[in-house]
């Protein structure tokens, strides 16, 4: 459901017409589309305890558990930093942080912690890591700020990018995959392992999601309650934000498992489950293939345009008008990718990294 919704906000027809809900909220605050991301890095957890658990029980050698952790984090930096290039072959003004890369670095860390941590212990750190992160934004001046500056000019995690990796940043004072914030997204993946953790118990279905329910109503209810002192804000991934996001996270993972594993409900979710089983694969390609549509032009009676905009002008528009023409693009995309899966799915092709 993650990927499918990653695809669906990223994807517009337009970026003039797109509905406020698959719209990132401004500043403070949050709408559907700020609950994408953190879903998926908290996915990542749940899965990093899934899986390497089974290579622990397994006795696996920490050589081969750490160097399977490090590859997958190098190629998922690797893919990120790749996709920047695609067709913009620019290092000198090449955007270093990104999706893909924080995905890695949060996997990564995540996976070492894990592989050597207990659930009290992540727990700590999860707490260290928020608490820690609010001292540092809230006492820590920046020059010319001052301390406890959470607007978009001069706060922290702007200064310490521009100081680090300035002219390499998705804005220029500003990048929302920064070096200092990705502290808080490794707690949101660390929770994300809880999660797994207590998927893996030998509790009975229902009583399995009634916890899930539990612990998402309680992070959610202290992210609201704790949003007028540090502001939920996805793009300085405050530790509010942490705690709300993978609240949600876990009421919605807690409705899947009671819908389908409780009630036996599984065929609305056959799609997301075709998506999910391939899904840095169809994140990856569905970029690579986006940009490929920007690129490809057309020749019009104004001049040559990109095959991306003329899909949307000349043929969604007219057929939905500029709003739903926008939001039909990325779901005509949506379904594609589907498609093209189904059959890998069936075979057990699930292209792995």
């Amino acid at each position: 459901m993650t990927i499918a919704g990653m695809i669906l906000v990223n994807n517009p027809g337009s970026w003039q017409h797109v509905y406020t809900p698959l719209r990132h909220a401004e500043w403070h605050g949050w709408t559907p589309t700020d609950l994408i991301f953190p879903f998926f890095l908290f996915i990542v957890g749940a899965s990093v305890s899934l899986a390497l658990s089974k290579r622990m029980e397994r006795a696996d050698s920490y050589v081969s558990l750490y160097t399977k952790i490090f590859r997958r984090s190098l190629i998922l930096f690797a893919l990120g930093i790749a996709l920047r290039l695609l067709f913009r072959f620019d290092f000198a003004h090449l955007r270093i942080p990104g999706v893909l890369q924080r995905i890695a670095i949060c996997y990564l860390v995540s996976s070492l912690i894990f592989s050597k941590v207990g659930i009290k212990g992540r727990i700590a750190i999860i707490i260290f890591l928020l608490v820690g992160y609010y001292l540092v934004m809230k006492l820590v001046p920046v020059p010319g700020y001052g301390a406890g500056v959470w607007e978009y000019q001069g706060n922290l995690c702007g200064y310490i990018d521009t100081k680090l990796l300035g002219g390499h940043l998705y804005k220029p004072i500003f990048d929302p995959e920064g070096i200092l914030s990705t502290i808080t997204a490794i707690a949101t993946t660390l929770l994300g392992t809880l999660a797994g953790d207590w998927l893996r118990s030998s509790k009975n279905v229902f009583w399995k999601s009634g916890g899930l329910f539990a612990a998402g109503t309680i992070l959610t209810v202290f992210g609201l309650l704790l949003h007028p002192i540090f502001p939920i804000n996805k793009q300085l991934w405050t530790s509010t934000y942490v705690l709300f996001s993978a609240g949600a996270a876990l009421l919605l993972l807690g409705l899947c498992m009671g819908l389908m594993d409780g009630f036996g409900r599984k065929k609305w979710a056959y799609p997301f489950l075709v998506l999910g089983t391939n899904a840095i694969f169809v994140y990856v390609a569905s970029t690579v293939m986006v940009k490929l549509l920007i690129e490809i032009k057309v020749s019009t009676s104004q001049g040559a345009v990109s095959l991306h905009p003329y899909i949307y002008d000349h043929l969604l528009v007219p057929l939905a008008g500029h709003l739903n023409g926008s939001l039909l693009f990325p779901l005509l995309l949506l379904v594609f990718w589907v498609l093209v899966l189904i059959p890998l799915y069936r075979k057990k092709i699930f292209i792995k990294i």
